[in-house]
């Protein structure tokens, strides 16, 4: 089909437009050949004639909004530029998407903000997937190098280019991003983190602010990722090029010098930078010329930190930086050394200027040297030498070209250095490079910079084009389509006229050896030589000092002022001198390395008139020209050995706001950066390319009913096309796929629509057709109807008479009446059957109310004793943890006294078994034991004899003892009840001492205080007290614990009877020596009551000084007698507690008198009251110090006299709070009332005199009655001092004597038992005898035919021990023997040898046992780590060892579940509680690796099962795209994935976890895990997919949810909790279908969406793709909509979902109906070593 055809009614053109570049307009009427107007309608209804040329080129067409907005631009049916820039609009603006494919290129639009794009999870989302499979991504670029590298062990490379602000650096900052996260070396080197820790280096040194960019790369970068055979990170290294050094001495307004020097300024006070003398950044001349020195939201100290932090990271040394940061200051210094003018032609620096002196200083360099030789120039003649000196413009430019060179220099230095830490002792593999490189350029004036890095780009865009013919021919050789020549654009030309020989270089370097060369004379050269001879180089025609090249993006006219200069890049020689003797070692180092540089291999060589005399050229031997030009063909060779990709970064606006796109900007940098040429060179060839499955499912509606019927689709689509389109140049035939010329996608899309509106118009026109049909017959059935009426009513007036209607009224009349009647006896009926009804009903309602009442009453009751029984199932459950722990502690040290006691019965145990062995083998053995157990007999009676002796005489002693504690029991009743009658005394003293003294307690707060803390410490006293008995007790009974090990263990041994006999004998006569040991106890008792008097003597002493203080200079010697006690040490706790109590009220007394005669003073009075208050605390606080020092307080006594010492202390603080609130209020109505109560104070210190005297003879009537209660309490107090004394001895003597008794009593217990072991061991050895003969005689004759009870025990020798876990766990396959076994078999097995070794009460044989299961089973599960069935069995056979062990246990709260044969069953001798806890996180771990290994099986069904594959059949969610993947993976043989894969793949875990037995509830959580992976990995696809954010897709998406619902339910797993975890996927799916439009619509999308979080319905709603016109995008206004309903919504800010979340597994208690007794074990096990009991 022409393409002329295709301009017709409707369809949409683009025309120029001067602002946009390019307008879209509606065709209002078809065109026609021969037209020479076109006439067309604007967007904005205006109407256009628009005229053709002669050649009637028509403007290029639109393509239908279907086509808009793909990820690929070479996907578009019409490729030219206005439907590029149009796209990458669309998606850039209303989609919010910055990545778009372009063919192999992946163009980047800067959107100036940060987006959520570039965490882990999108990395491990991307990584393993085939380009074009996800949406367009930095990570899909670097994913496809890594994945081609891999495959074809062929180096890569990624190529990033584009304007300064347009993102690269970012870019190639995120590929090594990637490649350090996909390839985990797992080395200690971190490689990884050292390549990512470069990037913050050079950034600093090699970036700066332009007023395009704030963090513009001032340099090329071309770094080299080099990996391993495992394709593992090993190192890397950087190569530069053509650094920005002007940039260290100017920059142009609202620019920045290079970072590292405003980062050194900010830290400019820290001690580390203090010796470099620096100061702000506007005060130094290189940082402040283009007046920014911040970055707006940079912290540039930080950015310092950061810097360092990398230097440190990269493991450069501390004395390396600091020479960096030295050289940096000193270019600083350098650039601020004032040079004064002296005339015209001479210039002078001063050699007091403090910034000469400072660089001097840092680089160790002649200071009088430098300021000599920065103002002249030594020019060497043929016959002398003559210095000269230079004008002060001249010396600026020398000092500015030292400081250019010194950068450089140091530059250079840094990245040797950094490719020095990051090179790499093993053998590089392969590699992927990442060039980081300018972009086409040009400015109002362009230099030698911008010809430069326009000549390096000439060469990337060659070798660019020359890899996409390549590709474009390597695709059509694959499909087996002939090859024709593409015309493309060659730039060899203009390649030619800068490198060539007698080029534009090769001219500049020429004009360089020239002494008295000028930019004028190379100029004219060049038009000498091409202008009017090379079409690429023009001459501007207002200008003689510029020339202008034909580039492949554009025309560009280059200055030539400068060249020479900075292609020389001259320095001079005197300067260099200087630098070289510099004592600075880096700064030298820099200069001698200069003369290393190799001569050229090209230029003029020139020899001197004398040898003597050095050249004065010596620094243009290389010039920057020939060294870039090396470099860049250097880097060309890289590029060509590789397999480039690219990545073309955009730069939308100049203001750098997000999200804002510049039409004209833009398309300035698609033409610079080759993206035009891609698509120019698509267009000619086939551009759209789709399968043919794609294109049958799109376009069956084309399709005729026969050709529906092929069953061949291959041929189908090829009848099709054939009869669509006639022209069959316009498409091609291949192997897998159908290749289109331009514009033939949309005319097949216009066909679709036009079918489409013709099915459309043709339902339209039925469905009109029936509902006028259908009310037609309405108004004929309603006009029939009427009729009807009208006639009948006719009929009426012609045949009725009055007759008639009297009649007719009587009837009615009567028919009244009687339905009336009827009608009462109907309602008479119904209202007594509703209120026999409502009765009934009330009543039954009250009775349920009634039974509801009681049964919640029941529960209650029910409740309230199930959580007691709860709490004490918990509490037991804790005792019973806390027993076992302190039992193993226990055991712990007995094993080691154990240890110590069997290295010396070691021997003794060998030679026992040994006997007990060969006993069985030898019955002359037995008979020779027969008689030495004869004699044992007899000794033990002589035994039993000494025995009954020892017994006797302990008995006397314990009689005698019994009696002594009777007589102690006797006297501690008398003095209790002496005790009582005292205390009732002392507290009917104290309550009369709280009445009469109750108003004159208003300070006793602080002295609550101190009796609360004294009875903290007493009771902490006495604890430790109790701890120390308890310890001394603890001690006793490990002495004699370990006696009785001793005995147990000796008593093992048969031959050493008599010896333990002895031993016995001498365990009885330790008596007298513990008698001794009690003795020394009591002394020592008696010591600790005389140190006890001693402290409390001091405590009184203290005490008094104490009260002393308090009374400040009081000297009443009568008050302090009476306060004060003559003995303070005869105080016993309680007298200590009354004499604190009635000294500190005195004191308080006292003070309170005082503070009442100063009341006249006023303010000034009422503060140092404050004060002395403040002392007293102060005092009290000293007091509490002391009275912490008092301990041994008895029970009795504190129990009887604290808790009235708390009432009064309770009244006293009330009393104080009620007295304090009073001198408030005093204090202020006294500040108050200070003027006017000056008159009153006379009549005022009269009456305070009569309240004195008062006061004063109130003051003696209490101490008279104070000394009587004394008296009183003294008395008591001594009495009680002696009871507690009498008391307290009393029973620690009880105390002793019972521990003495039942130390005695134990012990005699220990003897009876070791003799009745010793009997019991003697019947055992004549039973074993005895049965051991029944064997022998039983094994001749047959066994009789009774049958056996077994027990449920399994018994092996301990040899056997490794054969059992070989056999049973390590050679145990799930797919063999064990299909037809019983679940958990093995665990039962094994259980059973575990309970033998319980039922033996052998512990080294259960532990050795215990640990080789739990070994085996590690070892199996490591070894099979990937093998699901094996891990689903062994997690099985865990769970049910798990069980076993809580099963029987032993413990009440798992034995209800038992029968009465199973609790039998339980272990007995050993708790293996501990072992438990090992099995569950041993199942544990075996269950995170079962996920996994699901997760392993799931993963790569899910994308296509879930998303790609089309469940409803009829229902296409694809659409035309027509995206090319890259060669390497489009042809890759795929098994095709539906749902039914993922059915397939679930049903077959759940059989597989059903085959071994599996737990209900862990498989419910195994699904759960599985369904979770499912819905997550399945909604990242669609949040990182734009062709799946489709109504359609919603719909085939919820479809197979439903799938996976069904299968649920038919495995009867709906409680699993499944579903909830696909809730998010569904509401995904619910978004993609519903309507999108209105506010109503936004509102419900909030509230509907909960499961999602505001970033992912952002993101789905700007994804949302139509498939047909019919459809509608979602306007950019409802999706900010929904952003404002969303934006109080707390969620993650994360786009993805995190698919490595586990859910915790829980491991419920199932206990098995399973009999041990009844198991047996099968042949096919090998087992025949074990033996039922």
């Amino acid at each position: 089909m022409a393409l002329s055809e295709l301009y017709t009614k409707y369809n949409r053109v683009w025309i120029p437009d001067a602002e946009e570049v390019w307008k879209s307009a509606e065709i209002l009427q078809d065109f026609k050949t021969g037209n020479r107007v076109l006439e067309l309608q604007l967007e904005d209804g205006t109407v256009l004639n628009y005229a053709l040329d002669a050649n009637q080129e028509l403007p290029p067409l639109r393509n239908p909004d279907i086509l808009v907005g793909e990820n690929d631009l070479t996907a578009l049916s019409y490729l030219h530029e206005p439907a590029v820039l149009h796209n990458l609009k669309v998606r850039f603006v209303e989609s919010r998407i910055i990545y778009t494919y372009c063919g192999i290129i992946l163009v980047a639009i800067n959107p100036y903000k940060q987006l959520p794009l570039y965490g882990d999870a999108i990395i491990h989302a991307y990584s393993g997937q085939n380009m074009g499979d996800m949406d367009p991504h930095i990570f899909a670029v670097a994913e496809e190098a890594y994945k081609q590298m891999a495959r074809k062990n062929k180096n890569q490379s990624i190529i990033v280019s584009g304007e300064s602000g347009a993102g690269k650096t970012v870019s190639a900052r995120y590929t090594m991003r990637y490649f350090a996260m996909v390839s985990k070396s797992g080395s200690k080197a971190h490689v990884e983190d050292k390549v990512l820790a470069s990037n913050p280096i050079t950034e600093a040194i090699g970036n700066a602010k332009t007023t395009r960019n704030d963090n513009s790369s001032r340099f090329g970068k071309y770094t080299e990722i080099s990996f391993d055979r495992r394709y593992q990170i090993i190192g890397a290294n950087m190569r530069t090029y053509l650094l920005e050094k002007s940039r260290v001495v100017f920059q142009s307004e609202n620019e920045r010098n290079y970072h590292i020097f405003y980062q050194m300024c900010a830290c400019a006070d820290e001690p580390e930078f203090k010796d470099l003398r620096l100061l702000r950044a506007d005060e130094f001349t290189y940082t402040s010329m283009g007046g920014a020195t911040s970055i707006d939201g940079v912290d540039d100290r930080a950015e310092m930190t950061e810097t360092r932090r990398t230097f440190s990271l990269l493991g450069l040394k501390e004395a390396f930086q600091s020479d960096v940061f030295k050289v940096l200051a000193g270019i600083l210094h350098l650039g601020n050394i004032e040079i004064k003018s002296k005339g015209t032609d001479t210039s002078s620096v001063s050699t007091s200027d403090r910034h000469l002196a400072t660089f001097c200083d840092l680089l160790g360099v002649s200071d009088q040297g430098l300021s000599r030789w920065l103002c002249h120039r030594r020019i060497v003649l043929v016959a002398e030498t003559v210095v000269k000196p230079v004008p002060r413009e001249r010396a600026v430019n020398a000092r500015d070209a030292l400081a250019k060179h010194i950068y450089a220099y140091l530059f250079d230095c840094v990245i040797r250095n950094i490719n020095t830490v990051l090179r790499f002792a093993g053998k590089q593999h392969t590699f992927i490079g990442v060039l980081d490189i300018y972009g086409f350029e040009t400015f109002e004036v362009n230099s030698f910079e911008q010809f430069c890095i326009n000549y390096a780009n000439e060469k990337l865009q060659q070798q660019f084009n020359l890899h996409v013919f390549k590709l474009e021919q390597e695709e059509y050789m694959k499909e087996d389509i002939p090859w024709t020549l593409i015309d493309f654009y060659d730039n060899q030309p203009v390649i030619d006229l800068i490198e060539a020989k007698m080029g534009i270089l090769d001219l500049l370097d020429e004009e360089c050896l020239f002494p008295q060369g000028t930019d004028q004379n190379w100029l004219q050269k060049l038009y000498n030589n091409y202008l009017d001879k090379n079409a690429l180089f023009e001459k501007p025609r207002m200008s003689n000092q510029a020339f202008v090249i034909q580039h492949f993006a554009d025309k560009v006219e280059y200055q030539c002022k400068g060249f020479l200069e900075k292609n020389r890049d001259v320095l001079y020689e005197e300067l260099v001198d200087i630098m070289k003797d510099s004592k600075f070692r880096l700064l030298s180092d820099f200069f001698q390395e200069e003369e290393q540089v190799p001569p050229l291999s090209k230029g003029i060589n020139v020899r001197p008139a004398r040898p003597s005399l050095k050249p004065a050229n010596k620094q243009l031997r290389t010039t920057v020209g020939n060294k870039f030009r090396s470099s860049l063909s250097l880097l060309m060779e890289t590029l060509n050995a590789t397999t480039p990709h690219y990545v073309r970064c955009i730069k939308p606006n100049d203001e750098k706001n997000p999200f804002e796109y510049d039409s004209k900007r833009v398309v300035q940098q698609l033409r610079a950066c080759g993206v035009l040429e891609t698509i120019r060179i698509s267009a000619q060839s086939y551009p759209s390319r789709w399968t043919y499955i794609e294109f049958y499912s799109r376009y069956s509606i084309l399709m005729t009913q026969s050709e529906l019927g092929l069953m061949d689709k291959k041929q189908t689509c090829k009848n099709v096309l054939q009869r669509l389109i006639q022209d069959p140049n316009q498409y091609k035939f291949g192997r897998t796929k159908i290749f289109f010329r331009a514009g033939q996608v949309a005319y097949l899309e216009k066909l679709r629509s036009d079918r489409l509106r013709e099915a459309c118009i043709t339902i339209q026109k039925h469905l009109r057709g029936w509902n006028q049909r259908k009310k037609f017959l309405r108004m004929q059935a309603a006009a029939i109807t009427i009729q009807q009426y009208v006639r009948g009513k006719r009929m009426i007036r012609q045949a009725i008479t009055a007759e008639m209607l009297k009649q007719a009224w009587a009837a009615v009349v009567i028919q009244k009446y009687c339905r009336r009647f009827l009608v009462r006896q109907v309602y008479k009926l119904v209202k007594v059957a509703t209120l026999t009804i409502q009765a009934y009903t009330r009543g039954w309602l009250a009775r349920k109310r009634y039974r509801q009442m009681v049964a919640d009453h029941k529960a209650v009751v029910l409740q309230k004793y199930a959580r007691a029984w709860l709490a004490r199932r918990r509490f037991q459950n804790i005792r019973r943890l806390v027993l076992n722990v302190q039992l193993s502690y226990r055991v712990q040290q007995l094993k080691k006294k154990l240890e110590e006691q069997s290295r010396e019965n070691h021997g003794l145990l060998e030679r026992l078994t040994a006997f007990a062995n060969s006993r069985a083998q030898d019955l002359d053995r037995l008979q020779r034991l027969e008689t030495e157990l004869s004699k044992s007999v007899s000794d033990r009676k002589s035994l039993e004899q000494r025995e009954k002796m020892s017994k006797e005489s302990a008995e006397q002693v314990i009689l005698q003892l019994q009696g002594q504690n009777d007589r102690l029991a006797q006297e501690k009743q008398d003095m209790e009840q002496r005790h009582a009658e005292s205390v009732q005394e002392i507290k009917d003293s104290t309550e009369a001492l709280k009445k009469r003294f109750q108003e004159e307690l208003g300070r006793e707060e602080r002295q609550r205080k101190i009796v609360e803390n004294n009875i903290d410490i007493q009771k902490e006293d006495y604890q430790k007290q109790t701890e120390a008995l308890k310890e001394d007790n603890r001690r006793l009974r490990e002495q004699n614990v370990s006696l009785q090990q001793q005995i147990e263990e000796e008593s093992q041994v048969n031959r050493d009877l008599q010896e333990q006999v002895l031993q016995l004998t001498k365990h009885v006569k330790m008596i007298p020596e513990l008698r001794k040991e009690v003795h020394t106890l009591q002394t020592q008792k008696d010591d600790l009551d005389r140190k006890l008097r001693q402290q409390r003597q001091e405590a009184g002493e203290k005490i008094s000084k104490v009260t002393r203080e308090l009374l400040g200079g009081i000297n009443d010697n009568e008050l302090l007698a009476r306060i004060i006690p003559e003995n303070p040490e005869d105080f016993g706790e309680d007298g200590e507690f009354l004499f604190a109590y009635e000294a500190l009220r005195e004191a308080s007394r006292v003070m309170e008198m005082r503070s009442r005669a100063q009341k006249e003073d006023n303010d000034r009075e009422v503060q140092s009251l404050r004060l002395q208050m403040d002392h007293v605390q102060n005092e009290n606080n000293q007091l509490q110090k002391l009275f912490q020092e008092e301990n041994n307080v008895k029970d009795s006594i504190r129990q009887e006299v604290i808790p009235q010492f708390k009432q009064q202390v309770s009244e006293l603080q009330r009393q104080n709070q009620d007295l304090e609130a009073r001198i408030t209020e005093q204090a202020a109505e006294m500040k108050g009332e200070m003027e006017n109560v000056s008159s009153s104070l006379r009549s005022s210190l009269e009456e305070e005199g009569l309240q004195r005297r008062l006061l004063q003879q109130q003051k003696a009537e209490f101490e008279r009655g104070k000394a009587e209660l004394e008296n009183r309490l003294e008395e008591k107090e001594e009495e009680n001092a002696q009871l507690r004394k009498q008391q307290q001895a009393e029973s620690e003597a009880k105390s002793r004597l019972r521990l003495e008794t039942s130390r005695l009593t134990a012990e005699n217990m220990d003897f009876e038992e070791q003799l009745d072991m010793k009997d019991r061991l003697i019947r055992k050895l004549q039973n074993q005898i005895k049965s051991l003969l029944k064997t022998e005689n039983a094994n001749q004759n047959q066994a009789s035919a009774v049958p056996k009870e077994y027990l449920g025990m399994l018994e092996y020798k301990r040899e056997d021990e490794s054969r059992l876990v070989q056999n049973i766990i390590l050679d145990l396959k799930p797919r063999g023997v064990v299909v037809n076994m019983i679940p958990g078999l093995a665990t039962y097995i094994l259980f059973m040898c575990i309970r033998h070794a319980d039922y033996l009460n052998d512990d080294a044989k259960l532990k050795s046992l215990m640990s080789s299961i739990i070994d085996g089973i590690k070892k199996i599960v490591k070894k099979h780590q990937e093998d699901f069935e094996m891990l689903s069995f062994w997690l099985s056979n865990t769970y049910y060892m798990l069980n076993s062990l809580k099963q029987y246990s032993g413990e009440e709260d798992f034995m209800k579940y038992n029968t009465p044969r199973q609790n039998k069953n339980s272990l007995q001798n050993f708790d293996l509680s501990e072992y438990r806890q090992i099995f569950s996180d041993l199942a544990i771990h075996i269950y995170h690796q079962f996920a996994s290994v699901m997760e392993k099986a799931l993963m790569p069904l899910i994308v296509p099962g879930m998303l790609e594959h089309e469940s409803l059949q009829g229902i296409s969610s694809m659409k035309p795209t027509g995206f090319r993947k890259r060669s390497n993976s489009i042809y890759e043989d795929a098994e095709l994935c539906t749902i039914s894969s993922i059915l397939q793949q679930l049903s077959h875990f759940h059989a597989v976890m059903l085959q071994h037995g599996m737990e209900p509830g862990l498989v419910r959580q195994a699904v759960r895990q599985q369904f979770f992976l499912v819905g997550t990995v399945a909604l990242n696809g669609i949040l990182l997919r734009k062709d799946m954010c489709s109504c359609r897709k919603g719909m085939q998406i919820r479809c197979n949810i439903s799938y996976l619902e069904e299968w649920l339910k038919e495995k009867d797993l709906q409680t699993s909790g499944a579903m909830e975890t696909m809730e998010p996927l569904s509401q995904a799916a619910w978004l993609l279908q519903v309507s999108k439009s209105t506010d109503e619509d936004a509102r419900q999308i909030s509230e509907t969406c909960t499961e999602l979080s505001p970033v992912q319905i952002v993101k789905i709603l700007n994804s949302y793709t139509p498939i047909d016109d019919f459809e509608k995008r979602v306007a950019p206004s409802f999706v900010r909509k929904v952003q404002a309903l969303l934006q109080d919504r707390a969620g993650s800010t994360q786009l993805m979902l995190d698919t490595q979340y586990r859910y915790q597994v829980i491991f419920p208690f199932a206990p098995s109906l399973q009999a041990l007794e009844l198991i047996q074990v099968p042949h096919s096990l090998r087992l025949g070593f074990l033996t039922r009991i």
